[in-house]
């Protein structure tokens, strides 16, 4: 015989005890389920900075000078800083190069230099500051920090491992500086410089590093293009990573030398005229003399 009242204690047990239990159960996954999109959303942003932008695509600020082209394959991660575009490259820990313009007003600037070498915390394949340690070699800024003395934020973020590359002191102290020196000059008399510096690695880089592989590169490029003088001009210049003698014109070359050695394309947006013809030149006095 059915015990009508049992069966009525155990309905009431279920709707204050069981009943309750599903429903956290179902809150704590829903709540989970709710979590877990956010989390892989967070990734993928920082992941897919390496993919949104792959190699051959155009990465472009303030207007399409500082657009340039990368070689199919190629590691680039994008990361834009309020003074400059660094594309780092997460396998050889390094950038491939790094984009901004310098004004005659931000050649001016008067800030004391200063900073502390850090790693970018959202970029993967960032170097510590230690990883240098006792390698024998500067942490050579691509962005100088003395060309973003108009902003101290701008300034502060040069000194991110994202910019920085193993650099001979005989040529950061040397024939480097001296260059850097000549843009800020050029940029106070031209208005405007777009500046595109960064690494030459070869096949089988030397590495440092003490939790990381950073390449060393075997040399370093710059291509400068000063796009409101009449007519517009453009130049590169490579120098090797060690002591630089001879003056700057022995390591002048034209864009297109420089495009050859890297892979790179760099100011794709001219008009194609354009673009060949002030590539083409590597006249330093045309710079030295205007």
């Amino acid at each position: 015989m059915i015990d009508k009242n049992r069966i009525k204690r155990w309905l009431q047990w279920a709707a204050w005890v069981v009943v309750p239990a599903l429903l956290l159960t179902v809150y704590i996954n829903k709540g989970g389920d709710e979590q877990e999109p956010a989390e892989e959303a967070e990734r993928a942003q920082v992941l897919n900075s390496d993919e949104v932008l792959p190699a051959t695509a155009t990465t472009t600020t303030d207007g399409n000078y500082e657009s340039v082209l990368f070689p199919r394959g190629l590691s680039n991660t994008v990361v834009r800083y309020k003074g400059f575009t660094a594309h780092f490259n997460k396998q050889l820990h390094i950038p491939n190069c790094v984009v901004y313009e310098i004004t005659a007003q931000e050649a001016r600037g008067k800030r004391e230099r200063s900073g502390n070498f850090e790693r970018d915390e959202k970029v993967p394949g960032c170097p510590n500051w230690w990883d240098y340690r006792d390698s024998g070699y500067d942490r050579g800024h691509m962005a100088p920090a003395c060309d973003m003395k108009w902003n101290e934020q701008a300034m502060n973020e040069t000194f991110f491992l994202t910019n920085i590359c193993p650099q001979d002191n005989a040529l950061n102290a040397g024939l480097w500086n001296d260059l850097e020196l000549k843009i800020r000059e050029w940029a106070r008399r031209d208005k405007s410089l777009v500046v595109v510096t960064g690494p030459i690695v070869g096949n089988s880089p030397k590495t440092i590093g003490q939790d990381l592989d950073i390449a060393v590169p075997e040399a370093f490029f710059k291509v400068i293009l000063a796009p409101k003088t009449s007519p517009m001009k453009a130049i590169g210049f490579i120098c090797p990573n060690r002591a630089c003698g001879g003056s700057l014109k022995s390591y002048a070359v034209s864009v297109d030398e420089v495009e050859e050695r890297t892979g790179m394309n760099f100011f794709n947006a001219l008009p194609d005229d354009v673009e060949n013809r002030i590539e083409a030149s590597s006249n330093l006095y045309q710079w030295l003399n205007p």
